[in-house]
């Protein structure tokens, strides 16, 4: 018997458990796998499975290499497997603790070999915009999941939200308008299902039927790489706005530099693929939250490899590329989308055409370029 699993995370802890109680009303013979990591300290972390009615069973893992999530991980398919050979379970809920990230553990599921039937993350409207604006390191809140963890509270809730097909939404009585609509900005195709106990009851609710509804793990990881990511859309309404800005001129490295901590706090959330000018055979990411972004390389443009390599590129990738290819530069530009509440979109236009190179710069060419200062090198760490 094959054993549906649903993976069920999220930073917003009531929504989340609210979520898998739900889940196991609705669907008999569920059963939910919780790991509590902030038991890590003692060198261990706590693992609990219940059912609607309660706890089922306990147990301690011991830490793996000093890390909590590693311990989940050990842990998590054995149980997992013990689950689907008793035969008896129709679903198994992994309540994630707060800041586990749900592709981590929906490939660590894949990979041991049981089905991943839904990714689900739960949220609460009026705690979206709190958790974008915290750049509180996730140890300063007690949220680590190893001593070495470095991730903040903001880019750990966006992974979290950004990666999951399905939002499950808390009835959130302090929730307005702007919270909703920068919700659906911030991810416009997820289903966003509510948790509230008004929708119909049972197997058939909008909740169980998202869990069991199916989940490709591979697809779900391209559609989070830089160059293939399916950004926001332009959007504006009830105060929240979503710029995308697309260019094919390439960023002056020095005047990009200058700019990045204004454009880093011009929105709660910003995030997409650019192209500077001293390397232009680079699709670098950007990915900013919380007041602070992450800027990394992400392997050569399409249009920077022989035609023999295309073979090894992922057919989405491809795609992609196909979509949006320049005759002179292929696939390299710049792909940059900010949503936030109130946000200046006419001054963060302005901020980013000013980093572009001069019509004099971008005549001189590549090879005048690539001698450009290289502004980028500490932050790439080169």
């Amino acid at each position: 018997m094959s054993l549906p699993v649903a993976v069920v995370g999220g930073l917003h802890a009531d929504a989340r458990k609210a979520a898998v109680a739900r889940l196991l009303a609705d669907v008999p013979g569920s059963v939910a796998l919780h790991h509590d990591l902030s038991t890590a300290a003692a060198g261990t972390v706590l693992r609990t499975v219940r059912d609607a009615g309660g706890v089922l069973s306990a147990g301690e893992a011991p830490l793996v290499n000093d890390c909590a999530c590693c311990a989940l991980r050990e842990d998590l398919v054995p149980e997992l497997r013990r689950l689907a050979d008793d035969g008896t379970t129709r679903l198994a809920v992994v309540e994630l603790w707060d800041s586990v990230e749900p592709k981590a553990m929906a490939e660590v599921v894949t990979a041991g070999g049981l089905t991943v039937t839904g990714v689900i993350t739960a949220v609460d409207p009026a705690l979206v915009l709190p958790c974008l604006g915290n750049g509180d390191d996730l140890a300063e809140r007690g949220l680590a999941a190893a001593a070495t963890d470095r991730r903040t509270v903001a880019d750990t809730f966006a992974r979290q939200l950004e990666y999951a097909p399905v939002l499950a939404l808390a009835d959130s009585p302090e929730a307005d308008d702007e919270d909703r609509e920068l919700l659906a900005q911030l991810h416009p195709t997820a289903r966003r299902v509510p948790i509230g106990h008004g929708d119909p009851a049972g197997a058939s609710s909008p909740l169980a039927r998202a869990a069991l509804a199916g989940f490709d793990v591979e697809a779900a990881a391209a559609a989070q790489h830089p160059a293939c990511a399916l950004l926001p859309a332009e959007a504006d309404a009830h105060g929240v706005s979503t710029l995308v800005w697309h260019r094919r001129r390439p960023f002056h490295p020095e005047r990009l530099y200058a700019a990045l901590e204004d454009l880093t706090c011009a929105a709660a959330r910003s995030r997409g693929r650019f192209w500077l000018a001293d390397r232009p055979d680079t699709l670098l990411h950007w990915d900013a939250a919380g007041g602070a972004l992450c800027v990394e390389g992400a392997g050569p443009w399409l249009a920077a490899l022989p035609d023999a390599a295309w073979e090894m590129v992922p057919p989405v990738r491809r795609a992609a590329a196909a979509l949006d290819w320049h005759p002179e530069h292929g696939d390299c530009c710049q792909h940059l989308v900010f949503t936030s509440p109130g946000l200046d979109r006419d001054g963060l236009e302005r901020l980013l055409e000013s980093c572009l190179l001069t019509d004099d710069e971008y005549a001189a060419g590549r090879e005048a370029w690539k001698r450009l200062p290289p502004a980028f090198d500490t932050l790439l760490e080169v």
